[in-house]
């Protein structure tokens, strides 16, 4: 960043270039009406003068009657990198006001590949129980985590993006895009999809013959004339699903906004524990005031999974029952969970998210998936 003025022949005197582009985005907001900034490369900007755009953004939108202004960075980096550039603060006390958020890359390092059944969905319990630590003086609560990392499954800098389609069988793994996107909507955080992913985009970077440059024509795609299609078909299945995805999540509060808790499971009905082997399952809840969704998805790409899930006890009495409230798949066809089951002290060993051994009382789940189904569930 120049620290060299610039000279205004109207004005008569120089101009700092950072009250320049202070100003030329302040336009931008008042002449178009935008209602936020995502900030490329904010690590490698001045903290300085990051704080103070940011501040000084907020503050123009402010006065002029927005009150929610967002704005938020790409700090590809580790917890404690992050921790630095949000939460406004910005753990700078006395400083100017930071950016509201920061994109998930440590999510963004596993829900991929945990999602597609390479790695364990245990990977996830473990991100967020070290950004629990990393982060515990910037949040207040459990659920305040949420305000903070915009999280993503594929952006234009990967090689490739996260749908993957089989040309042989192109509709194969269909059912996986829809179960990544329902976690990314459920896990904490504010959920960012990029643009294409609607659209059934899919594909990976390819080196020229003969060289090393990668051609970003398949994560860079434009969505326009793509081979002489309509630019954008609302009656994609893929639109049609994250319209439904986005609908649930605007009616269940908690997965906006609630408490996350990473959920033991069970396949016997005794052992419990965070599932720690590709292909599991990924389990948690959100929690807010009295209400907890379960949030449950096999990752597996051909076998059922028939599982029991820990949840809360006091907000579970037993034979309390859960509905479906979304499935990614034939929703007709989707198995409702049967009642809640009590297990008594000392019948259970359930190994905790955060390490911890317990044996009972517990209130347990016991829910039904097919290959690549996640489920949303409420009482």
């Amino acid at each position: 960043m120049t620290h060299e003025p610039y000279f205004s022949p109207e004005r008569g005197h120089h101009i700092p270039v950072r009250d320049i582009l202070i100003r030329a985005h302040q336009y931008f907001v008042a002449k178009y009406d935008v209602d936020g900034f995502r900030v490329d490369t904010l690590k490698f900007i001045e903290p300085e003068f990051a704080r103070t755009f940011a501040n000084a953004m907020r503050e123009m939108a402010l006065s002029i009657g927005k009150k929610n202004f967002f704005i938020f960075g790409e700090v590809w980096d580790d917890e404690e990198k992050i921790a630095r550039f949000i939460g406004r603060s910005a753990q700078k006390a006395g400083e100017p006001i930071g950016v509201d958020a920061a994109l998930d890359f440590p999510l963004f390092d596993w829900l991929p590949w945990v999602a597609k059944g390479a790695v364990p969905p245990g990977k996830i319990s473990h991100v967020f129980q070290n950004r629990k630590e990393k982060q515990r003086g910037l949040v207040s609560t459990h659920g305040d985590a949420s305000k903070f990392f915009v999280t993503f499954l594929d952006n234009h800098d990967q090689e490739h993006r996260f749908y993957y389609s089989r040309p042989d069988s192109p509709h194969t793994y269909d059912d996986q895009l829809t179960l990544g996107v329902a976690c990314l909507f459920a896990l904490q955080g504010i959920p960012c999809l990029y643009y294409g992913t609607e659209q059934g985009l899919c594909g990976t970077k390819e080196l020229y013959a003969g060289g090393a440059d990668l051609n970003d024509q398949v994560v860079r795609e434009a969505l326009w004339g793509r081979d002489g299609a309509a630019a954008f078909d609302p009656d994609h299945r893929f639109y049609r699903d994250i319209k439904g995805l986005s609908d649930v999540r605007d009616e269940l509060p908690a997965l906006r906004c609630g408490r996350q808790y990473f959920r033991p499971i069970s396949g016997d009905g005794v052992h419990f524990g965070i599932s720690w082997y590709p292909e599991g399952v990924l389990s948690f809840s959100r929690i807010l005031n009295d209400e907890e969704v379960v949030v449950v998805a096999n990752t597996h790409t051909a076998e059922p999974r028939n599982v029991e899930v820990i949840v809360d006890f006091a907000l579970n009495p037993p034979g309390s029952a859960y509905e479906v409230k979304f499935t990614n798949l034939a929703p007709d066809q989707a198995a409702a969970p049967a009642p809640v089951l009590d297990k008594h002290e000392g019948s259970v060993t359930i190994h905790e998210a955060d390490g911890a051994t317990t044996h009972g009382p517990a209130r347990a789940l016991p829910v039904a998936l097919r290959p690549m189904e996640v489920q949303y569930l409420r009482k």
